[in-house]
């Protein structure tokens, strides 16, 4: 269910923009509006899974019609239209909206579970104090990951691919419970790769970098939420 949307391959030449044509307030500003607009999304989503919470065996069995047109507009539909105001923030919460739709089945599977509340509490409580503190160390370090982009866009189409024989071929639990630990800390390279490439100012629409933000929160969250289910499931 994890979402990967940035071209890391083509990110040094696009932030050709970055920090040598805006000034230092421009930056501050724009991360503030990034900021804002992650929070706003953060709501979008939960409404979403608010939503689909009583509709989750539903949406389970038209997933992939779901999830596919999702997954492509969150790549390329966005960004096509992140500079027309108005249009974009519909374009961002609509999109953020539909991604608490798309949790709602494993989210129904969780709840299910005896102490699936307390579950769902802690990968959310988690997410949010892993994020919070790898966006706060991307922002206050000295440490250059620029040139992270590459290995982590290797190291996700690898995961992918292992995660789709697990799925189709091997079906092992175990497996599936380190795909997911890999996952994580992937994601939480990620977390600063991203953080750090908004704070430099390498992008040029707070939109798409609200979304950014967005996609590793949400696989964060999704993935820490597979792995306290898996546990979950021994007690």
């Amino acid at each position: 269910m994890a979402l990967y949307d940035r071209d890391y391959m083509k990110r040094n030449a696009y932030t050709s923009v970055g920090t040598d044509s805006r000034s230092e307030a421009d930056i501050v500003s724009f991360v503030k509006e990034t900021y804002k607009l992650f929070a706003a999304s953060m709501l979008a989503g939960a409404a979403g899974a608010y939503v689909g919470i009583p509709m989750a065996n539903a949406i389970a069995s038209i997933y992939w019609f779901l999830a596919i047109p999702w997954m492509l507009f969150g790549i390329f539909g966005i960004r096509m239209v992140r500079h027309k105001p108005g249009i974009n923030l519909l374009a961002l919460f609509a999109f953020t909206f539909v991604g608490g739709l798309i949790i709602t089945p494993l989210l129904s599977v969780i709840l299910s579970m005896q102490g699936g509340g307390t579950i769902v509490g802690n990968a959310f409580l988690m997410t949010a104090v892993l994020f919070g503190g790898l966006s706060f160390f991307a922002i206050n370090t000295t440490k250059d990951f620029a040139s992270w982009g590459k290995p982590l866009f290797f190291a996700f189409l690898v995961l992918f691919v292992f995660s789709l024989i697990n799925v189709f071929i091997l079906g092992s639990p175990i497996l599936h419970l380190i795909i997911q630990g890999v996952f994580l800390f992937v994601i939480s390279a990620m977390v600063l790769y991203d953080t750090q490439n908004i704070i430099n100012g390498m992008y040029d629409s707070a939109v798409e970098a609200a979304l950014v933000l967005y996609i590793d929160f949400f696989n964060m969250f999704v993935t820490l939420l597979q792995i306290f289910g898996i546990f979950g499931k021994d007690e």
